[in-house]
């Protein structure tokens, strides 16, 4: 299991890196008490071993003019036809994540819209034309009051 072979220094790493991809590696040495080239190591691996999965910017979706966030249950037809939607909301742009759920939905995508205008557009002209889509619901975030990553935590009674 990939969590046993990232130690301490690893995790000490993640949670200086996970708050700012732009943390000069000869400070996160200097942090964590060890050379820069160890430290592009230990990334490199990290990198390698897919914990550590993409890195860049995050951008605020209202500065480019998108104004509602939507989160869309999504009832399919059957499961067996998630793949198959999957591909279709990959050509829309505004679909930004998407979940294969259990319970009341088969999905949960999350939606940027310019307004609920272009919302309704969306809906109505692409996600429920999907073949297998039977039905949707709504739910528009009023605000976001909380967007983190996992706390990467030390391993218990372990230096490095």
């Amino acid at each position: 299991m990939k969590a046993d072979r990232i130690d301490n220094l690893d995790r000490r790493i993640l949670n200086l890196i996970m708050n700012n991809a732009r943390y000069p590696s000869k400070d996160i040495a200097v942090e964590c008490g060890v050379s820069r080239a160890a430290i592009h190591m230990r990334i490199q691996r990290l990198i390698e071993m897919k914990v550590i999965t993409g890195s860049g910017y995050q951008v605020d979706e209202s500065m480019l003019g998108y104004n509602t966030c939507t989160y869309i249950g999504v009832k399919l037809e059957k499961g067996s036809l998630y793949r198959n939607v999957v591909k279709e909301l990959e050509q829309i742009p505004e679909v930004v994540e998407c979940h294969f759920t259990t319970g009341p939905y088969s999905m949960l995508i999350k939606v940027f819209a310019k307004d609920n205008l272009d919302l309704m557009t969306l809906l109505n002209d692409k996600i429920q034309h999907i073949d297998g889509v039977t039905e949707t619901e709504t739910l528009i975030s009023l605000e976001q009051s909380l967007n983190r990553q996992i706390a990467v935590r030390p391993l218990p009674g372990k230096k490095r």
